[in-house]
């Protein structure tokens, strides 16, 4: 029994070591962390943007971080909206480009026995 009320004596001084340490550590890291969000144009926005992973843990730093101006954010590039040429016609005009779900009209005359390449565009 007296040597587990030693460790845990030994666990209680360790964190109390360990508290210390955080402590007197805390504002150089949250500098370094400055220093290197101002080098790089790193904004709050963009760390809250950021989703932890499995093993982050968000929200549990006390310190409010506050940088300079925040920098315009750059757009994202546009998906092309080019529309696709159609590969397929219905006999009431319908057409598909074959990409995407097979519409309804073209799904009920498969189903009708016809075939799909019958309704085809010959370009």
């Amino acid at each position: 029994m007296n040597n587990l009320i030693d460790i845990q004596s030994q666990i209680a001084s360790l964190q109390k070591q360990a508290d210390e340490i955080k402590a007197k550590d805390f504002q150089s890291t949250v500098q370094e962390i400055l220093t290197k969000m101002q080098a790089f144009g790193i904004t709050v926005k963009d760390l809250q943007a950021v989703k932890p992973g499995k093993s982050g843990k968000a929200g549990r730093g006390k310190a409010k971080v506050v940088v300079g101006k925040e920098p315009k954010a750059a757009k994202a590039p546009k998906k092309s909206t080019t529309p696709v040429a159609a590969k397929y016609r219905g006999p009431n005009g319908e057409t598909w480009s074959g990409r995407g779900l097979t519409p309804r009209w073209l799904a009920t005359l498969i189903a009708q026995g016809q075939a799909k390449e019958a309704f085809a565009i010959n370009a």
